[in-house]
């Protein structure tokens, strides 16, 4: 058991390290990077389309990274809006590390890049451990998945620097409890903010463009608490525990 613990936390460490160089990195570049995580069907790859598509149209250069366990579907899709895409395949790993994003910006990532999305793993257990060097953390819930989301998966939503509803053209068919939703985010993570979308009608996408744009543009967001936590705990322990998720910077430059 001690052996398992002490190889997660060589894990962790070692990708923590990556981090740091990769968001120094994607500083000195200009470029913010934007870490999306969701469950599986969640609609996360058509608000992802829809966003890179605002992002061209409105001239921002945006640029993304989709990672997936087999296939390059969403690399296809998402290519659609004109904007530059690149595929990981983990084979089998349900999440994204910043040494993996690292190597496949390499010699990839074009200049003058404003806006990298990052769109993980369908996965909200794993990705939450993993910092990518992301400026911001989104975490992405539909409304077909129930109000317990939040409170389920409490690391995935409490360490998000934003929350975002999809497929909300759907909520009334399938009886979405929104208020039920929106207290369990504030439970887990309290003062997030909370957009509201829809790929299919297009509401809230312009919304959450302009969060990303302002977070781009070095304004102050949302730190979660369990961030703060964390960076306490590891301020009075030299080694961290495995039970303690590795969270993201808390704020944006």
């Amino acid at each position: 058991m001690c052996r398992t613990v002490d190889l997660h936390q060589a894990v962790l460490a070692k990708n923590d390290t990556n981090a740091v160089e990769l968001r120094r990195t994607l500083d000195d570049r200009g470029t913010t990077a934007v870490n999306l995580m969701s469950s599986p069907g969640s609609g996360k790859t058509a608000l992802l389309e829809a966003l890179l598509t605002r992002a061209v149209v409105g001239g921002t250069p945006a640029a993304a990274v989709t990672a997936d366990l087999a296939t390059e579907n969403d690399a296809t899709r998402l290519a659609r809006s004109g904007a530059p895409v690149q595929q990981i395949l983990t084979d089998g790993l349900c999440h994204l590390e910043a040494g993996m994003l690292q190597g496949k910006l390499e010699g990839w990532l074009p200049e003058g890049t404003r806006l990298l999305f990052v769109e993980n793993v369908g996965n909200l257990v794993c990705p939450a451990s993993y910092d990518l060097g992301e400026t911001l953390r989104i975490a992405l819930a539909s409304v077909t998945e129930g109000e317990d989301k939040p409170v389920k998966y409490p690391a995935a939503f409490g360490l998000a620097h934003l929350v975002v509803i999809t497929k909300k053209d759907l909520a009334d068919a399938v009886e979405f409890r929104r208020e039920d939703f929106l207290s369990g985010v504030q439970q887990v993570n309290p003062g997030v903010p909370v957009i509201e979308t829809s790929a299919r009608t297009g509401e809230g996408v312009d919304d959450l463009l302009t969060h990303v744009l302002r977070a781009a543009d070095g304004r102050e967001t949302h730190t979660p608490v369990l961030a703060r936590q964390h960076e306490k705990h590891l301020h009075h322990h030299d080694t961290p525990s495995a039970e303690h998720s590795h969270a993201p910077a808390g704020t944006p430059r």
